[in-house]
C-alpha cells in the first residue's frame, strides 16, 4: 500500500498509547512544567476519550519536576538523586494531571510500573487485567517507570522502551511518541543540514537502524536510537507507530485522524512475537 492508504487506516485505530517526553512537558529555557501544554495535552486525551476510543498515557517528566521542586540546577547523576527526585516529581505531576483531567469531568489512574513486575508471569497478567478494566471504565491511566524502587536503570531505560512494552502488553493498535523531533531523519538533523526526513517506514531495514542516535536533550533520556527500539517492538506486536514532534499536541488528533505528520512505522505483526521473551532476557530488538 502507499503511506495515504496506511494513514487512513490510522482513523480507526481503537487502543491508542500516547508517550510524551520530560522535554515536550518542560519549558526549555526554565525546566519547569509548560502547563498550558499540559492543558491542551489533557483536552485532547480526553476528547479521544469522548469518542470511544481506549487511551493510555505514558508521561515522562517526573524526575524533572522533582529536581526543579528539590533545586538541582542540573540533571542529577546519582541514583539516589534520581529516585527522590522522582519521588517527589511523581506525586505533583499526578497532582496536576488529575486536577486537569477532572476539569474535563475525565477519571484517570495511576500506574507505576517496574520490570520485575513485568516479567513475572501472574504480576504481568494482573497488570493487563487492569488496563483492560479501567478501558472497560473509561479511565485514562498514566503510567510511568516506579523510578523510586527501580535498582538499575537499564531495567526500561527510557520511556519510549516503556511505551512500546505497554502498547505490547494492551494489544494497542498504535503508539504515538511524541518527541522533540518532527521524526526520523537520515541524520541529525539539528548536526547536518543535508538530513532528510522520511516520512514512513514499512519495514525496519539495517540502514533504518542504523539511523538512530543519542539523546538530544539535557531533559530526556531516549534519543532516535530507542525510537526505533520501541518501534521495532511496537510494530513487531502488530501496533503501528508515529514518531512526531510534541511542541503542538495537538498533533495527536491530526495524526489520528490520518493526516501525514511525523514518521509512520508500519505494523508486521510477528508470528512468534512474545513480550515475555523480552522482558526476560533483556534483549530488546535493537
Amino acid at each position: 500500500m502507499m503511506e495515504a492508504e496506511y494513514r487512513k487506516l490510522l482513523k480507526d485505530k481503537k487502543r491508542i498509547v500516547v508517550k510524551i517526553g520530560s522535554s515536550s512537558l518542560t519549558h526549555i529555557e526554565t525546566g519547569d512544567i509548560n502547563l498550558e501544554k499540559l492543558e491542551r495535552l489533557v483536552r485532547v486525551l480526553t476528547d479521544l476519550s469522548n469518542q470511544g476510543k481506549e487511551v493510555i498515557l505514558v508521561s515522562s517528566g517526573a524526575i524533572a519536576v522533582g529536581r526543579k521542586s528539590l533545586g538541582f540546577q542540573q540533571k542529577p547523576t546519582e541514583k539516589s538523586q534520581k529516585q527522590a527526585c522522582a519521588a517527589v516529581g511523581q506525586a505533583r505531576l499526578m497532582m496536576l494531571y488529575q486536577k486537569l483531567f477532572a476539569e474535563y469531568n475525565q477519571l484517570t489512574a495511576q500506574i507505576l510500573l517496574t520490570k520485575y513486575t513485568m516479567i513475572n508471569d501472574i504480576s504481568r497478567e494482573n497488570a493487563k487485567n487492569t488496563f483492560s478494566e479501567l478501558a472497560r471504565m473509561k479511565v485514562i491511566p498514566i503510567v510511568n517507570e516506579n523510578d523510586t524502587v527501580s535498582t538499575d536503570e537499564i531495567e526500561f531505560g527510557d520511556n519510549d522502551t516503556l511505551s512500546a512494552l505497554v502498547a505490547a502488553l494492551v494489544e494497542a493498535d498504535l503508539l504515538i511518541l511524541l518527541s522533540d523531533i518532527d521524526g526520523l531523519y537520515t541524520d541529525d538533523p539539528r548536526k547536518n543540514e543535508a538530513a532528510t526526513f522520511i516520512s514512513c517506514v514499512p519495514v525496519i531495514t539495517p540502514e533504518i537502524l542504523a539511523m538512530g542516535k543519542g539523546a538530544g536533550s539535557d531533559v530526556g533520556t531516549g534519543g532516535m536510537s530507542t525510537k526505533i527500539t520501541a518501534a521495532r517492538i511496537s510494530t513487531g506486536s502488530g501496533a503501528d507507530m508515529v514518531i512526531a514532534n510534541g511542541e503542538e499536541v495537538s498533533v495527536i488528533r491530526d495524526i489520528v485522524g490520518g493526516e501525514a505528520i511525523g514518521t509512520l512505522f508500519v505494523a508486521h505483526k510477528a508470528e512468534d512475537f512474545q513480550l515475555k521473551d523480552y522482558l526476560h532476557t533483556n534483549q530488546y530488538p535493537r
